[in-house]
């Protein structure tokens, strides 16, 4: 029985953030991981320069929920679609996969067409992509005070 079962909505939501390729920038993907963290998420960071096969192993080794892909090299539209096609590969097609970074908005059909449910780029509130995560894996932040 995996986390997602055992834990269900009880269990934090569990986002891996991965760097894929050579790109050698992280300071967007650490910002995003600190804010998700704020917001009561696990966290795991894989770091920078990795391959689509490591980042499916470390899905599947963190038993997370999401995959949030970072880029600011531009191979986003080659790299991304690799990554998700791995996760597919190694079982892990019903996880919410994101990708951030500079994204030009004409590549974004493309992407979410391979698998991408959503992008965000330079300026997005961190909120946003907090919120995003959320509903889109069914788990609103409880009110304060409960």
């Amino acid at each position: 029985m995996s986390r997602r079962e055992a834990g269900g909505a009880s269990r934090p939501i569990r986002v891996l953030v991965a760097k894929p390729g050579l790109d050698g920038h992280d300071r967007g993907a650490i910002v995003i991981a600190r804010a998700l963290r704020d917001a009561g998420m696990e966290v795991i960071y894989t770091g920078l320069r990795q391959t689509p096969e490591q980042i499916a192993r470390a899905a599947v080794e963190e038993d997370v929920d999401v995959v949030a892909l970072s880029s600011l090299s531009g191979a986003h539209d080659t790299l991304f679609p690799r990554v998700v096609a791995e996760l597919r590969r190694v079982g892990l097609d019903d996880r919410l996969i994101i990708g951030g970074g500079i994204i030009p908005a004409e590549d974004v059909p493309r992407l979410k067409e391979a698998g991408i449910a959503a992008c965000f780029g330079p300026g997005t509130p961190t909120s946003e992509v907090v919120d995003y995560i959320r509903r889109a894996v069914g788990r609103p932040a409880k009110p304060k005070g409960l």
